[in-house]
C-alpha cells in the first residue's frame, strides 16, 4: 500500500531504503568467488577451505582457503625478506604508499562498506559512515607518522615482522588499526582476518597491489584459529591480537620467553553510568549506540547500565519505549538500526547465556525479528546484582544488563567491580562531577556525555584483563618500534664466597623493608655476603612466597600515594637524593667491597642523578590533548600502573635498584623490589635512606634473596599490576607465563644486558604509566 505524504508525516514510519549489493557481488564473481592467500604481493591459487556466508541470509558469498603451515611459513618468509628494504626506504617513502592506500580506500569506499555488511551483518549505515571512514583515517594519519618518524622518533626503529590476528566484529577497521602503524614504522606484516569475515581483508590486499606496495610488506592468510596459532608460533618479532580474553591469555603463555613483543586488545564489560542530572533523552540515544551498535558485538560496548536510583524508573521506562522503536532486519537497508549476528554459533552463545539467567526482569524489544538469518532482538535485563553472571561475563550481543546506585562513590565502586578495564561512559550535566569521576574509573577509555568515539589520533586499549598496549596515537607507535642499537647477552652474576671473619668485626644481619618497617624473613633463613677476599660483609634474609605476599599487601595499602601530586613526589625524591649524597662515600665503599671493583663512587653518583631526574620528571611527564576531529577534546591522561614488582639488576646493586624505583614512584606507583641477588647490601643500606626521607610506608618495599624464588609469586600475584625483570638469572619465560593469570604488564630482559650507566628514564616512565583517553565533547 502506498502512503500519502500526510500519512507518512502522521506515522513517521521509515520506508525501506535498500543499498544495492550488485557491485560487491560482481567483485566476488570477478575473483571467481574463490580466494587463496595474499603472499609476497600475489594471490595464491585457492586451496581447500570453507565458505564465507552472509549472516542475514545464510547465502554463501565466497569460498576461502584454509592456510597450512607451509602457507604461513611462506608469508613470514616473504615478510622477512621485504622488511629490511622497507625499513631502509625511510619514512617519507613509506608515507607515500600509505597515502596511496588511503586514497584508494576512499575511491572504493562504497564497495568496502557493502562487502563489510554482506560479510559481517552490521547495518550498512555503520559500515558506510563509521567503519570505512575510520579505516581510511588510520592510513592517512599514519602516513603522517611515517613522514615524521626520523625527526620525532630518532632513537626508535622497526621491530621487524609483525604477526597480526584480528576479530570478526570490525574486520576492516581492526585491520587498519594494526596494519597502518606497523608498516608506517618500517615493519612488515602477516595478518590473519577472522574466519567468519575475511572478505574486506582480501579486498584490502587487492588495494595494496593497486597502490604498488612492495611485495612482502603486507601478507594475508585466511583460516580458523589454528592458523592464528601458527602465526603465534612463527618466526615473527611481534604478535598483535584483538579478540577474547581467554585466547589472549593463551597467547601470553605461548609467547612467554620468546622475546616477541606482544599487545593484546581483549574483552570488556564496560559500565554506562547515568547520573540523576543527566539529559535523559540524550543518554538513552547514547545508550542505543553503546549497546546496540553492531548488534552489541563490540568489545567496548556499554553493556552494564548503572542508573542513579532517583531516575531509574523513569529512565528504564523511556528506554523500553525506545527499544520498541528500534528497527531490526536486512543490514543492507539504510533505515535499519540492528543487523544480523555474525554467525549461528555466536547466536547460540547469546541465546544460551540469556536463557541461563534467572535473575532480574527481562524486556525484549517488541519488534519483528526476521525468521531467516542470524537475528536476536535488543534485550534489557533490569535489577541484576553486581555478582550475577550476566553483570560479570561478556555476552557480545545486543543484551543490556542494568542495576542502580545511590551515590557517585557507589557508582565508581560498581563500575570498577569487574575483571575488565577497557572503556566506560558517564552522563551528567555537572562538569565537576564528570571530571571527578572519569579519572577514578578503571578503563583505558572514558567517554563523557558520548559513547563509542574513536580516532586514529587517540590511543585505544585497556587495563586488567582487557589487555595491554594502545592502538592509535603517539602512544600506539611504541608498540611497533624498539630502541635503536644492539644488546649483549647478559652473563650470570654471582657474589663471592668465603669463610673469613666479619670485616667490620660485627656480624650484621639486614632485614627486609616492608610497609615502611624493617621486618624479619618469614622463613627464618639468611645468606652470607662476602667480599672478594672472603671477609664477611653481613647476612641478608632469603625471601619466600609469604614475604612477597606481605610486601604486595603493604604496597596495595599505600594506594594513597597514587593520588598525591607530582610536586609532592618530586620533593620526596629530591630529599632521598640529598640523603644518599650525604652518605655517598659509605655507599661507594660498600659497592666496591661487594663487587671487588672500584666503580662504587661512579655508581653512587649516577644513582643520585637518577633520583634527581625522576624528581624533575615527576611533575612534568604530562599527558596530551589529542587533535581529534570532533567538537571537543580527547585528553590523554598518564596514570600510574599500580603495584609494580621488579627483580633488580645483579651487576649494578644500587644503580639498578634506584633506576627502577625512582621513575616508578615518581609516577605514583608502589613497588616491591627484589634487590641484587649477588650484591644485596646496597639495597639494605638504602632503605635506611628511605626511612629518613619522608617516604610513606608501603610505597617502596625491599626484599632480598634468590630471584628464582620470588619471580613466580610476584608474577602470579593478582594484586600486582606489572612485573619487570633485569635479573641476570634467565627468568623471562617464567615471569611472562605466570603473568597470564591477570594479564599484568611485563618488561623482561630475555637474557640481554642493559647499560645502567646510560639514563633510560624515559623508557621507565613510559613503562610506569598507563594512558587513559577521556573524551569530552562540548557545545549545545
Amino acid at each position: 500500500m502506498t502512503l500519502t505524504v500526510k500519512e507518512i508525516f502522521e506515522t513517521m514510519d521509515y520506508g525501506p531504503a535498500p543499498e544495492s549489493a550488485a557491485d560487491a557481488l560482481a567483485w566476488l564473481v570477478d575473483q571467481g568467488a574463490r580466494f587463496g592467500h595474499f603472499i609476497n604481493g600475489e594471490f595464491t591459487a585457492p586451496g581447500d577451505g570453507f565458505d564465507s556466508k552472509n549472516p542475514a541470509t545464510g547465502e554463501v558469498l565466497a569460498t576461502l582457503s584454509q592456510a597450512t603451515q607451509s602457507d604461513v611459513d611462506s608469508a613470514v618468509d616473504a615478510a622477512r625478506k621485504a622488511q629490511a628494504k622497507w625499513s631502509a626506504a625511510g619514512g617519507a617513502a613509506r608515507a607515500r604508499y600509505l597515502y596511496a592506500i588511503a586514497r584508494l580506500m576512499q575511491k572504493h569506499a562504497r564497495l568496502f562498506a557493502v562487502l563489510e555488511t554482506l560479510d559481517n551483518g552490521k547495518p550498512i549505515r555503520e559500515s558506510r559512515d563509521i567503519d570505512v571512514p575510520l579505516a581510511q583515517r588510520h592510513f592517512y594519519y599514519h602516513a603522517g607518522m611515517a613522514q615524521l618518524m626520523e625527526s620525532e622518533l630518532p632513537d626508535r626503529e622497526a621491530l621487524g615482522v609483525c604477526g597480526q590476528i584480528i576479530p570478526w566484529n570490525f574486520p576492516l577497521l581492526m585491520l587498519a588499526w594494526k596494519v597502518a602503524p606497523a608498516i608506517a614504522m618500517g615493519n612488515t606484516v602477516v595478518l590473519k582476518p577472522a574466519e567468519y569475515t575475511s572478505l574486506t581483508a582480501l579486498l584490502f590486499a587487492d588495494i595494496c597491489r593497486q597502490a604498488g606496495l612492495p611485495k612482502g610488506v603486507v601478507n594475508i592468510v585466511t583460516g580458523d584459529g589454528a592458523v592464528g596459532e601458527m602465526i603465534v608460533g612463527a618466526d615473527v618479532d611481534k604478535i598483535a591480537f584483538t579478540g577474547s580474553t581467554a585466547v589472549g591469555r593463551r597467547i601470553r603463555e605461548a609467547t612467554a620467553g620468546s622475546g616477541k613483543a606482544l599487545t593484546l586488545e581483549l574483552g570488556g564489560k564496560s559500565p554506562y553510568i547515568v547520573f540523576d542530572d543527566a539529559d535523559i533523552d540524550s543518554a538513552i540515544e547514547g545508550l542505543v549506540d553503546a549497546i546496540w551498535f553492531n548488534q552489541g558485538q563490540v568489545c567496548c560496548a556499554g553493556s552494564r547500565l548503572l542508573v542513579q536510583e532517583g531516575i531509574a524508573e523513569r529512565f528504564h521506562a523511556k528506554l523500553r519505549a525506545r527499544m520498541d522503536k528500534l528497527r531490526i532486519g536486512n543490514p543492507l537497508d539504510k533505515s535499519i538500526d540492528v543487523g544480523a549476528i555474525v554467525d549461528p554459533v555466536q547466536l547460540t552463545t547469546i541465546s544460551e547465556m540469556v536463557a541461563a539467567n534467572t535473575a532480574g526482569r527481562m524486556h525484549q524489544a517488541q519488534v519483528a525479528v526476521p525468521e531467516r538469518g542470524c537475528f536476536y532482538p535488543p534485550t534489557l535485563i533490569e535489577g541484576l546484582a553486581p555478582s550475577d553472571a550476566l553483570m560479570q561475563e561478556e555476552i557480545f550481543g545486543p543484551v543490556l544488563v542494568s542495576t542502580t546506585f545511590r551515590t557517585p562513590s557507589e557508582a565508581v565502586e560498581l563500575a570498577n567491580n569487574t575483571r575488565y578495564g577497557l572503556a566506560a561512559t558517564l552522563w551528567t550535566e555537572n562538569v565537576n562531577l564528570a571530571l571527578d569521576i572519569a579519572p577514578k574509573l578503571v578503563a583505558g577509555v572514558v567517554w563523557v556525555n558520548a559513547t563509542n568515539l574513536f580516532d586514529a589520533a587517540a590511543g585505544f586499549g585497556g587495563t586488567r584483563e582487557s589487555g595491554f598496549g594502545r592502538e592509535g596515537g603517539w602512544e600506539g607507535l611504541s608498540a611497533y618500534t624498539k630502541p635503536k642499537g644492539k644488546t649483549k647477552a647478559l652473563e650470570k652474576v654471582t657474589g663471592f664466597s668465603g669463610d673469613g671473619a666479619p670485616v667490620d668485626a660485627v656480624d650484621r644481619t639486614a632485614k627486609f623493608y616492608v610497609g615502611g618497617k624493617q621486618t624479619r624473613p618469614d622463613g627464618g633463613y639468611s645468606k652470607a655476603i662476602h667480599s672478594k677476599s672472603g671477609g664477611l660483609l653481613g647476612h641478608v634474609g632469603l625471601g619466600n612466597r609469604k614475604d612477597v605476599r606481605n610486601a604486595v599487601e603493604a604496597a596495595a595499602g599505600a594506594k594513597a600515594w597514587s593520588k598525591t601530586t607530582g610536586h609532592l613526589r618530586a620533593q620526596i625524591l629530591y630529599y632521598i637524593g640529598e640523603n644518599l649524597s650525604a652518605r655517598a662515600g659509605e655507599f661507594a665503599d660498600r659497592i666496591d667491597r661487594m663487587t671487588g671493583k672500584s666503580q662504587g663512587a661512579q655508581e653512587v653518583e649516577a644513582s643520585i642523578q637518577r633520583l634527581f631526574t625522576a624528581a624533575a620528571w615527576a611533575d612534568k611527564y604530562d599527558g596530551q590533548a589529542h587533535g581529534v576531529p570532533i567538537r571537543g577534546v580527547a585528553l590523554a591522561m598518564k596514570e600510574p600502573v599500580g603495584v609494580i614488582g621488579a627483580l633488580c639488576a645483579d651487576e649494578a646493586p644500587l644503580l639498578g635498584l634506584v633506576s627502577v624505583m625512582a621513575p616508578a614512584i615518581a609516577m605514583g606507583n608502589r613497588v616491591v623490589l627484589a634487590a641484587s641477588e649477588a650484591y644485596p647490601l646496597s639495597a639494605t643500606d638504602f632503605y635506611q635512606v628511605l626511612e629518613t626521607s619522608d617516604l610513606p610506608g608501603g610505597v617502596v618495599n625491599i626484599l632480598t634473596g634468590r630471584h628464582a624464588e620470588m619471580a613466580s609469586p610476584l608474577a602470579s600475584h593478582l594484586n600486582v599490576d606489572a612485573v619487570w625483570s633485569f635479573s641476570s638469572s634467565d627468568l623471562s619465560a617464567m615471569i611472562e607465563e605466570a603473568s597470564a593469570g591477570n594479564l599484568k604488564r611485563t618488561w623482561v630482559n630475555n637474557g640481554l644486558a642493559m647499560d645502567w650507566s646510560a639514563d633510560h628514564s624515559r623508557r621507565f616512565l613510559e613503562a610506569a604509566t598507563e594512558v587513559k583517553n577521556i573524551w569530552i565533547p562540548y557545545g549545545e
